[in-house]
């Protein structure tokens, strides 16, 4: 019988901009790179149960290319409805080497940006940076809303 001890990890964003008007203006994916220092919170997490997980969702403007070895987004968005946030946490299990992460938040943004850089964190400010993904440019504007769901898929 052969054993399987090497685990995969793959994650990606999907993000949904909604109109004022209700309608869906945009929808896209893009994967992440999971950074050296989320890793080894990884790691962390798997022997000590007082580590604090990943739960938090934040946007940037930065165009800068994701990098392994980055613990921050570059130009992070603190105002305009779109401040780091506190997402829902759930476990999708499709099968045993399957198990699947998911966050999922709907920021109500006020003014307007162009989001371009996304990060997945362990606290409210600072903290670890789970992974990073360069999002491409799309403008959110006053009133829409705009959602992410991240997927951390281990296999």
């Amino acid at each position: 019988m052969e054993t399987k001890d090497n685990i995969g990890i793959k994650g990606t964003y999907e993000f949904k901009i909604i109109g004022i008007d209700g309608l869906v203006r945009n929808s896209w994916k893009v994967d992440n790179l999971v950074t050296n220092a989320g890793f080894a919170q990884l790691a962390l997490l798997a022997g000590d149960a007082s580590a604090t997980p990943f739960t938090y969702l934040a946007v940037g403007t930065s165009t800068t290319t994701a990098a392994a070895s980055q613990t921050a987004l570059v130009a992070e968005i603190v105002d305009s409805g779109l401040a780091r946030a506190v997402g829902t946490v759930s476990r999708i299990t499709t099968t045993v080497a399957n198990d699947t992460l998911q966050i999922l938040y709907t920021w109500s943004v006020t003014g307007t940006k162009t989001i371009q850089e996304v990060g997945v964190f362990n606290a409210a400010s600072a903290g670890t940076m789970l992974s990073r993904a360069v999002t491409g440019s799309n403008a959110v504007v006053n009133g829409d809303q705009f959602i992410i769901t991240y997927k951390l898929k281990f296999s």
